[in-house]
């Protein structure tokens, strides 16, 4: 997962990349830090063109508030430069990989 500490980066890459996952969270949230690795993982070996950014929240205030994010962790999936959906503190890991598997297979046609 890659952190990004600019708006125009972020910006760039959810023009040019066709499905993203920007993930927020801040330094002292226990949850972020339980949650991520398995994020991480499932994407990797479940939906493998999805590309994963990091966003430390309380490091990038602007970036935050840009995205209307106030609480880490927040998980916001990107598809064809639009957002598709937006999880928030008490995320289930198995809700968000079922919300975004019918839309990743229907643009992947896999």
């Amino acid at each position: 997962m890659k952190i990004i500490n600019s708006l125009e980066e972020i910006k760039e890459k959810i023009a040019s990349k066709e499905a993203l996952i920007l993930y927020f969270s801040s330094k002292n949230c226990s949850v972020c830090s339980v949650l991520k690795p398995k994020i991480k993982k499932d994407i990797l070996n479940n939906f493998t063109k999805i590309d994963l950014y990091e966003i430390k929240s309380d490091e990038n205030l602007e970036i935050s508030s840009h995205f209307g994010v106030f609480q880490a962790p927040t998980i916001l999936f990107f598809l064809d430069g639009k957002e598709f959906l937006r999880e928030g503190r008490n995320i289930s890991i198995s809700a968000f990989l079922n919300a975004i598997k019918r839309p990743y297979e229907m643009f992947y046609g896999e």
